[in-house]
């Protein structure tokens, strides 16, 4: 009978560890259906503008072919304006040229082979084969392999039933695609330096939060907390390209659109930061690595090196604040040097190997930084070496007066 008792009695036990799990999968599905309902909106108020924009130019494509040429059913002429409209940002133009391309060659395919072999499947399938053969070996991107295509397709199955469609195919394609030129361009520009901004912000304010982060795991000795900050760094990478697509977005913005040409001078200054920017992730990584070791071998961690981190971590919130709403980064560029003087003085209190890597990566990064704010490379050399050597308010002077200089030189700024 001992057997059964010790049977019975186990059962609430694993009962309760049931609970326990279903329990803790119940918050967690909760938690991150609160997350993905908050990403979504941010995803539908991030668009909002590109719906609007992809229905205006929808509507005046439609008005156009249909009024201004008389075609009674327009329906390439929205497709286009759409696809034009939804294009990936900084390409649409591009995109425009493409679509009316590609457009020409599957029209072009599409009636030479109808008048050779007639209408039918097994066309069908030869012309599309060819389509995509042909427009490939022009050299053209997906778009234009699609449009070539799918033209051959409406040529091939519609051109029995509709008389002169090749010619309404490359109208509606010319509406289409300059109606969405247009909407972007003068009814509906977006502002290029918030696009931008945008974009930036989720990469910036994850490499902020994270160097915080490891200047906290530093103070308090938590390896587990740096390494935790280390592997929430990675998403950095996946917001860079978007960053970069928005910097293209941006050019292609203040160049098409005379309302926003004011912005050039702002833009221009993000787009010359960007470079420094990846840098200052890719530094920023190895230093919360090297923080890690740095607890992990029980190092010696100087009270100057988690504030050094911590004053990184302001100088890039700083920067990208600045940045955003087009100013001079002056206090991004004072906050570097602090953040570098902090440095020098751990370095000096004593550190190990591991932890002088950890200060010569503060250093290299807020390099970067006195970099995207404007300052040239050789400047920015010796402005490091004078903060790293205790003397950051001088090198917060010589920066103004660097930065001073530079406006008003009439070569440009030295990058």
């Amino acid at each position: 009978m001992r057997p059964v008792r010790d049977t019975v009695a186990k059962v609430p036990v694993d009962i309760d560890v049931d609970r326990e799990r279903i329990t803790g999968l119940t918050r967690e599905f909760r938690q991150r259906s609160r997350a993905t309902v908050k990403d979504r909106w941010h995803a539908v108020r991030y668009n909002l503008l590109l719906a609007l924009q992809a229905a205006v130019a929808a509507g005046a494509a439609w008005v156009g072919s249909h009024e201004l040429f008389g075609n009674e059913s327009p329906v390439f002429a929205p497709i286009s304006a759409i696809g034009t409209i939804a294009s990936s940002v900084g390409q649409r133009f591009r995109r425009t040229i493409e679509l009316i391309f590609g457009v020409a060659v599957g029209i072009g395919i599409g009636d030479f082979l109808v008048f050779l072999a007639g209408s039918g499947p097994w066309q069908l399938g030869l012309i599309v084969f060819l389509s995509i053969v042909v427009t490939i070996f022009l050299g053209g991107g997906p778009a234009v392999v699609t449009q070539a295509a799918a033209t051959a397709v409406l040529i091939v199955a519609l051109a029995p039933q509709q008389a002169n469609l090749e010619f309404s195919r490359v109208i509606d394609a010319l509406i289409g695609g300059f109606a969405g030129l247009l909407v972007i361009a003068l009814v509906l520009p977006l502002n290029p330096l918030r696009v931008v901004d945008r974009a930036a912000r989720p990469a910036l304010d994850r490499l902020t939060e994270e160097l915080t982060e490891t200047a906290e795991a530093l103070r308090t000795r938590d390896a587990a907390r740096a390494q935790a900050a280390l592997d929430r760094l990675r998403e950095v990478e996946e917001h860079m390209q978007s960053f970069e697509d928005a910097l293209e977005g941006g050019r292609e913005t203040a160049i098409l659109s005379p309302v926003r040409w004011h912005r050039r001078g702002a833009l221009s200054q993000y787009v010359e930061s960007s470079e420094y920017i990846e840098h200052a992730v890719h530094n920023s990584g190895t230093l919360i690595r090297r923080a890690v070791t740095v607890l992990e071998d029980d190092e010696p961690v100087p009270e100057t090196m988690p504030n050094a981190v911590a004053m990184l971590a302001d100088a890039v919130r700083l920067l990208r604040k600045d940045l955003g709403i087009g100013v001079e980064p002056e206090a991004a560029r004072e906050q570097a040097l602090h953040a570098i003087d902090q440095a020098g003085r751990a370095y000096d209190a004593g550190v190990g190997f591991s932890g002088s890597v950890v200060i010569a990566q503060v250093r290299t990064t807020g390099s970067d930084v006195l970099r995207a704010t404007g300052i040239e490379r050789t400047e920015a050399n010796r402005l490091v070496r004078l903060a790293a050597g205790g003397r950051a308010g001088d090198a917060t002077q010589a920066a103004a007066q660097a930065a001073r200089e530079q406006r008003t030189d009439p070569r440009g700024p030295k990058r």
